[in-house]
C-alpha cells in the first residue's frame, strides 16, 4: 500500500530537520529520495511510507543528542534496527524521522564466568552465538530471522524462536539495557547480576515496541551448549493427531528444547526448498528436539516416540548426527522463504492460542482463508501454541491485498476468542493495533497508555503503533485523576 507523497511544506520541514541532525551526526544523515527508499518499509511490506529523514548515530551520546533535539522541536522518531519486523513496528512516519541503529554493531564484552555478554543493539541475533561458540556457549533465543534480525529489535518485540519453549523468549535472557529516553536522558536498567531491586522497569521495556525509549546497549545471558542434542521428525495423517500429541507431550511433564509443527503445504514448500528429508505424504509434521546429557536425551527421545506412536504417528525419523539435526531445523527456519517460492505474496500472521485448541483453530483458519478465496500454509511453535499462518495472495490482483488483511484480522480475533492473545512474538505494531480492543477493555488500554505517557508525554517515540488510539497525555492524566472517562480520539491511519 503506497503512502501519500509529502507536500511542499513537508519537504521544506524535512530539509530543516536534516540540517539540524547533520550538525549532531555529521556523517550519518540521509535525506534524498533514493537513500530514504530502503527505509520505507519493514518486513510487513503491505505498507510503505517515506520518512522525513534518516539519521545513523554511532554513539550513545549522539542518540541522546538526537532525541533531545527531537523532543525540544516536537519531531516524531521511529527507531529501527535491521527492519525485519513483521508487524510494521519500524514503519516510518511521513512527519517523522527514522533513527537507524545499524552502526551499533559491536559486541562490547563477554564474561564467560558469569555467562553474560554486553552487546550493542545493531548486533544480529546469530552473531552473538557465533562470537561465543569457540568457548562452547550460545545465545538461546533464535528467531527464524536470526541471521538478520538485531538484538535491539529482539528486545523491542520480546522475540522468541524455535527453542523458546525450553529456554524462553528474549525477556528471561535479557539482564540489562542502556536506554535513552525521548528527552535525551540515559538510563541503565538491570545489569550482569541475576537479581535486581526496585520496580522491574527492564521487564517493562522488553516488549514495549520502541514506545518508551531507544536501547543503545544490552546485557544478555549466554548458555553452555548442551552436551547432546537430537531431533525427531514425526509425521501424522491428520492435524488433530499431531495437535493431540503436542498436548500429550507437555501433559507428560516433558519440556522439549523445541516442538514445532507444519501443515502439508508448508511441509512440501520447505522440502522442495531445503531438501531436509521431510515426508511429503503426511498432513502434519512435528519436529521435537531433546537436549542435555546423553542419558537424558535418550530417555526423552524414547518417551516422545512412545507418545507419538500412541497418537497415530505414521512416520518417525531420528537425526543420526549433528549435521542432520541442523538440516531438520534448516527446513523449518526456511519455511517462510520457501512459501515465498510458491506464492506471489504472503502475509505472516502471528497469534497464540491454548495448545489444546490447536486442531480446532487450525480448522477455523482454513475456513477463514477459503472464504476470502486465498491459500494458507501453517507453520507454528506448537509447544507454546504460537501460530504463524502464511496467508498467500497476489498483490497484483485487485482486492487480494485487502482480502489478506481481512483474513489476517479474522484469524487473530479467532485466536483471542479461543482463549489466546493477538501476538506471540512479532508484536502489535500497526498490524494488530486496531484489534487491541478485541483483547483489552478500555480501562486496560488506558492504563497501558498512561505508562507510555510517563515515559513520553509528547507521544513522539514510535507514535501510531500498539495503541488503537492515544489521547493527549496531560488530558488523559487529568481525566483519570478526576474520575472521568478517558478520551480516545482517532489517530491518522497509515
Amino acid at each position: 500500500m503506497q503512502m501519500p507523497t509529502p507536500d511542499a511544506g513537508v519537504i521544506a520541514r524535512a530539509a530543516e530537520i536534516a540540517a539540524a541532525l547533520a550538525r549532531i551526526v555529521p556523517d550519518g544523515v540521509i535525506a534524498d529520495a533514493a537513500g530514504l527508499s530502503p527505509y520505507g518499509s519493514d518486513g510487513l511490506t503491505m505498507y510503505r511510507q517515506s520518512p522525513l529523514a534518516v539519521v545513523l548515530p554511532r554513539t550513545t551520546g549522539q542518540v541522546s543528542a538526537v532525541l533531545a533535539w527531537c523532543h525540544a522541536n516536537g519531531v516524531k522518531v521511529v527507531a529501527r534496527g535491521s527492519g525485519t519486523s513483521l508487524s510494521g513496528g519500524a514503519l516510518p512516519l511521513a512527519d517523522g524521522i527514522v533513527l537507524g541503529m545499524s552502526r551499533f554493531n559491536r559486541i562490547l564484552h563477554v564474561d564467560y564466568d558469569n555467562r553474560v555478554a554486553v552487546v550493542q543493539p545493531g548486533v544480529t541475533n546469530l552473531a552473538v552465538s557465533h562470537a561465543v561458540a569457540h568457548k562452547g556457549f550460545y545465545y538461546a533465543p533464535d528467531p527464524s530471522s536470526q541471521i538478520a534480525c538485531s538484538i535491539g529489535g529482539n528486545v523491542a518485540e520480546n522475540a522468541g524462536g524455535v527453542h523458546c519453549l525450553k529456554y524462553g523468549t528474549t525477556s528471561p535472557n535479557l539482564l540489562g539495557v542502556e536506554l535513552v529516553l525521548i528527552d535525551g536522558t540515559v538510563l541503565r536498567l538491570g545489569g550482569a547480576g541475576m537479581e535486581q531491586q526496585g520496580l522491574d522497569l527492564l521487564g517493562l521495556v522488553c516488549g514495549s515496541e520502541g514506545l518508551l525509549g531507544v536501547v543503545t546497549q544490552a546485557t544478555v545471558r549466554i548458555l553452555p551448549r548442551p552436551a547432546t542434542a537430537r531431533a525427531l521428525l514425526l509425521g501424522f495423517p491428520g492435524v488433530a493427531d499431531a495437535s493431540d500429541c503436542v498436548a500429550a507431550i507437555i501433559a507428560a511433564g516433558i519440556i522439549p528444547a523445541g516442538l514445532e509443527m507444519m501443515d502439508a503445504p508448508a511441509i512440501r514448500a520447505a522440502e522442495d526448498f531445503v531438501k531436509a528429508g521431510y515426508p511429503t505424504d503426511v498432513a502434519a509434521l512435528m519436529i521435537a528436539e531433546a537436549d542435555g546429557t546423553g542419558p537424558q536425551v535418550d530417555e526423552q527421545i524414547a518417551r516422545i516416540s512412545e507418545i507419538a506412536n500412541a497418537h497415530n504417528c505414521s512416520h518417525i525419523r531420528e537425526s543420526r548426527d549433528e549435521a542432520q539435526r541442523l538440516l531438520f531445523w534448516a527446513g523449518r527456519k526456511a519455511a517462510f522463504p520457501a512459501v515465498g517460492r510458491i506464492a506471489s505474496d504472503y502475509y505472516c500472521v502471528d497469534g497464540t492460542i491454548p495448545r489444546r485448541k490447536l486442531a480446532a483453530v487450525l480448522a477455523e483458519i482454513s475456513a477463514i482463508v477459503a472464504r476470502h478465496g486465498l491459500g494458507v500454509a501453517n507453520v507454528f511453535h506448537a509447544g507454546d501454541g504460537n501460530l504463524h499462518p502464511l496467508v498467500m495472495y497476489d498483490a497484483s490482483v485487485p482486492g487480494q491485498t485487502e482480502a489478506a488483511e481481512r483474513a489476517g484480522a479474522e484469524i487473530l480475533m479467532a485466536c483471542v476468542d479461543a482463549g489466546g492473545v493477538l501476538t506471540g512474538e512479532h508484536g502489535v505494531g500497526v498490524e494488530k493495533r486496531d484489534l487491541m480492543p478485541h483483547q483489552f477493555g478500555e480501562t486496560d488500554l488506558a492504563v497501558q497508555s498512561r505508562l507510555k505517557c510517563a515515559f513520553d508525554a509528547g507521544a513522539l517515540l514510535n507514535p501510531g503503533k500498539l495503541f488503537p488510539t492515544l489521547g493527549r497525555c496531560a488530558e488523559m492524566n487529568a481525566m483519570h485523576v478526576h474520575g472521568g472517562r478517558l478520551p480516545f480520539p482517532d489517530l491518522p491511519r497509515f
